[in-house]
């Protein structure tokens, strides 16, 4: 089964709003075995929904539709539909109610407007919405299904899990789409792909790999269809297992895993307390870190020192090594890291300083200049890097990415380049 997913609404178009309703909406029919083959987003124009419709008629079996169904004005595609689909506007006591409630529950009067959002095509059957007044309209045509459903996320969602999905698969007899997710970090997507070239060749047809680049990561998705689930799910892990001693050391984890949570993970497991000296990254790794649930159990606290008072004060960071190498530079990150192991009483550490810009940078040390190093009291590594992106955050997000990744080496043993 093929599906088509429509976005409605001015604000979609002009940035306003940014739609995740497809991205959700696409994720959730991938669940059930169906492929989505196009998304679109058009204006609040009753020609332009039209349009959208007659498209994705010619290449999806399903169509689903979000937003524009509020009770002001610039809200038609419900009026648009009852045009679509040559109907009346009907009044319907069931949905009345829900309405009624929401108001009455909020002491709050029932404008025409509200009353009117009852109304809904009569050739249609209609979607509770359980929370909000708009409901939701599914739609048969020859082959086609045409769902409307609200542009409020939450309102969205609730309606494709208790109506839509359910509905979907009481209709159709679908496949099995099974995903495994490797997940890549410290080495680049076309290096990545020269390594693995040779599985890649001889995959099965029925099992597809794509490359999912993201800030200094790289996702491999494994994706197989068919009527036989175990069989499938068997074939994903075999090829896996092929996979693993290939790029055994880029691999931090699978599926729904983070870096941060395989680091912690190793922390955990070898009962292990870090902290981390920070300057470009402001506290960004820390975030990161302390966004995993139960990281108190390895984690008591950060240093950030942006300034070189504060990397003097903070740290212990000699006057003399700001003033000789600059707060860029080997030496610096080194006593940085040793200054943190000592303040926070940390078993390992990891410390950053770079120039993430747009200023600030000289002809020997441009933006985008990093010093990371990692280790604990007796060893310490450090390395120089240049992240040529021109572009602070991801910067800033490429330095904390590496640094967790050569620290997580690190714990397991890897040798790191310097």
């Amino acid at each position: 089964m093929l599906a088509a997913i429509i976005t409605i609404g001015d604000e979609i178009l002009i940035g306003e709003t940014i739609d995740t309703n497809s991205a959700w909406i696409g994720q959730e029919l991938n669940k059930i075995g169906i492929d989505v083959r196009q998304i679109k987003s058009v204006s609040d124009k009753e020609q332009e929904i039209i349009l959208a419709l007659d498209e994705a008629k010619l290449s999806a079996d399903i169509i689903l539709i979000t937003g524009g169904l509020g009770p002001t004005n610039d809200d038609i595609t419900k009026k648009t539909l009852a045009k679509y689909f040559d109907a009346k506007l009907i009044f319907r006591k069931e949905f009345f109610e829900n309405v009624k409630h929401i108001f009455e529950s909020r002491n709050l009067p029932i404008l025409e407007k509200n009353k009117q959002q009852a109304e809904l095509p009569e050739n249609c059957i209609g979607l509770h919405n359980t929370r909000g007044t708009a409901p939701g309209m599914w739609f048969e045509q020859q082959t086609k299904i045409i769902v409307s459903m609200p542009g409020v996320p939450f309102e969205m969602k609730a309606m494709m899990e208790k109506e839509v999905l359910p509905r979907i698969k009481s209709k159709y007899i679908l496949p099995y789409i099974i995903h495994k997710h490797i997940l890549v970090c410290g080495i680049g997507e076309s290096f990545l792909a020269e390594k693995i070239i040779d599985w890649e060749d001889v995959l099965p047809a029925h099992i597809k790999l794509a490359y999912l680049p993201s800030v200094g990561k790289v996702k491999l998705r494994l994706s197989a269809c068919g009527n036989d689930k175990e069989k499938l799910q068997a074939e994903i892990d075999s090829q896996v297992e092929k996979l693993i001693p290939l790029v055994d050391r880029f691999i931090y984890g699978f599926d729904e895993e983070t870096l941060e949570g395989n680091l912690g993970k190793i922390l955990k497991q070898k009962k292990l307390i870090v902290t981390t000296a920070e300057s470009c990254t402001a506290g960004f790794i820390a975030s990161q870190i302390a966004s995993v649930p139960g990281s108190s159990a390895y984690y008591n606290g950060s240093a950030v020192a942006y300034s070189y008072e504060a990397k003097e004060d903070l740290l212990t960071v000699k006057k003399e090594t700001l003033e000789k190498f600059g707060a860029v530079s080997e030496e610096t990150v080194r006593e940085m890291m040793k200054g943190v192991l000592k303040l926070l009483k940390a078993d390992v550490a990891m410390a950053v300083s770079g120039i993430a810009g747009p200023d600030g940078s000289t002809p020997e040390k441009p933006v985008g200049t990093v010093w990371i190093a990692v280790g604990n009291k007796n060893q310490v590594n450090a390395k120089r890097f240049y992240f040529p992106v021109n572009n602070r955050q991801q910067i800033i997000q490429l330095t904390s990415t590496t640094a967790l990744n050569r620290l997580r080496l690190f714990l397991l043993g890897n040798q790191l380049d310097s």
